[in-house]
């Protein structure tokens, strides 16, 4: 390419058929990318799953719900594993800018036979207040006083962390804090049964970040020095 100018520091800038050259090549690499990524998820729906034979009851607007009363009279539920332990105050930002992404989405789910329901320890109450702050709508439950948080590997007793290290993300982690994101998701067959069939932690949430998706497009991308630095809860940015 002949350089005719610069941009950004140290970027080229090109005739318009340079610039086409260059973009048809990393139209290639993009569509070999989403052909990965759809054998990714191909292979994802093939993992075997797990009965879910314990029982969990949930807190929430509706009263105490089971996990087969959450799926809603469909078959699938995504679970997000909301960081909001009893006596916080208010949320993780990192997993608010997540959510901040769900309420349009939940009409596309429900009536493609997917429930998505967010779920914390902090008992009810809490979790209502701040959900009123942020002006959200989706269904937001309260696993107090439950193992299911424990049980899918999102949150950790103290005794557990005084130990070292525990398993999260599917290694031994030393890990500061009792809760931490992540995402289960299930299934209900006409029996009534309930199967956990996936979940994901750490950066598996980035799927559902639909601002990520757009910084990506832009020259300056997503400009953090580590994941989410820049990002605030949404009513607390300094303008």
């Amino acid at each position: 390419m002949n350089t005719t100018g610069t941009a950004l520091p140290g970027h080229q800038v090109v005739s318009r058929e340079d610039w086409l050259e260059a973009r048809k090549a990393h139209l290639a690499e993009e569509k070999e990318f989403t052909r990965l990524r759809d054998e990714l998820s191909r292979r994802r729906r093939e993992l075997p799953w797990v009965k879910v034979d314990k029982e969990y009851v949930f807190d929430g607007p509706d009263g105490r719900e089971t996990l087969d009363e959450l799926f809603a009279g469909r078959s699938q539920l995504i679970v997000y594993h909301f960081m909001l332990a009893p006596g916080w105050g208010e949320g993780c930002s990192g997993c608010s800018f997540l959510v901040d992404h769900v309420d349009g989405t939940l009409p596309h789910l429900e009536h493609h036979d997917v429930s998505l329901v967010v779920v914390s320890r902090a008992p009810l109450p809490e979790l209502e207040a701040f959900k009123k702050r942020m002006g959200w709508g989706f269904k937001w439950v309260s696993s107090n006083g439950s193992d299911f948080n424990y049980d899918y590997r999102v949150s950790f007793t103290k005794d557990e962390l005084a130990e070292g290290e525990v398993s999260y993300n599917y290694r031994m982690l030393k890990l500061s804090g009792e809760d931490q994101p992540g995402i289960s998701v299930f299934y209900k067959d006409e029996a009534g049964e309930v199967f956990h069939t996936y979940s994901s932690y750490e950066r598996g949430g980035d799927l559902l970040i639909g601002t990520y998706n757009y910084l990506d497009l832009t020259p300056k991308g997503r400009n953090e020095s580590s994941p989410m630095d820049w990002m605030r809860l949404h009513d607390s940015y300094d303008d």
